[in-house]
């Protein structure tokens, strides 16, 4: 659905309606026609949607009131960007499925209990991935020294697009997991790491990545963008 701003007219306008997708970037707004999956049912799709089934059932049948009311309260206070770049807060429920969702992605475990620290994490804007068609792998270095590389059960996730030609100055998905950094309390996890790249790739390719932090306690970062052109 799309996010309209009103304002003595329409403003601004975020996501897809009646077959187009509106959006910005650094240029400014734009509209395309909007696409859909030729697959509904991939195997990403299922096990996207079993996660949610699973996150869901335990937030109505597994966890106590007490529990609910935490990640409630963890949701009045830490506001979030909406589509428009404005401040929104999140249901409890959105909060915990979200939080979940990147800690299972990343091989880690569910937290019921809500964050006592009512802030997300930060982002990570040393973070430089370079992605090589010799060896379909792609190279993240990173800042070791961050809280989440210190503590163990926390991760930095990082996600591929599908790798672009190079005019192309703006990608907002597709996207797929290429893998998880784990962050270990008692030796942090070495920089540079190397990922099996998602997709098939060719030297001069621009390739889109977006990485997020999810720390023990069930706090996730924003996500953050890089972007990269392959390497022979």
């Amino acid at each position: 659905m799309a996010l309209i701003k009103f304002g003595g007219g329409i403003t601004a306008m975020s996501g897809s309606m009646a077959g187009n997708t509106f959006a910005r970037n650094r240029y400014g707004a734009y509209v395309r026609a909007r696409t859909k999956p030729v697959n509904t049912q991939s195997d990403r799709q299922v096990a996207a949607r079993a996660t949610m089934a699973t996150l869901s059932q335990r937030w109505s049948g597994v966890l106590t009131l007490l529990q609910r009311t935490g990640w409630n309260e963890y949701a009045t206070n830490v506001p979030m960007l909406n589509k428009l770049g404005e401040s929104m807060n999140l249901s409890g429920f959105n909060h915990y499925c979200r939080a979940n969702a990147a800690l299972i992605a990343a091989g880690l475990t569910i937290v019921d209990d809500a964050p006592a620290v009512f802030t997300l994490p930060e982002g990570d804007s040393s973070v430089a991935i370079t992605v090589a068609s010799a060896t379909d792998l792609m190279s993240v270095t990173f800042d070791n020294t961050q809280a989440w590389a210190h503590e163990t059960d926390a991760a930095m996730l990082v996600y591929m697009g599908t790798p672009q030609s190079e005019g192309i100055e703006f990608f907002n998905g597709p996207w797929r997991l290429a893998g998880a950094i784990l962050g270990n309390a008692t030796t942090a996890p070495t920089s540079p790491s190397t990922k099996a790249v998602p997709y098939q790739v060719q030297a001069s390719q621009k390739v889109y990545t977006k990485i997020r932090i999810v720390r023990a306690d069930g706090r996730v970062s924003e996500f953050f963008r890089t972007g990269s052109t392959v390497v022979s």
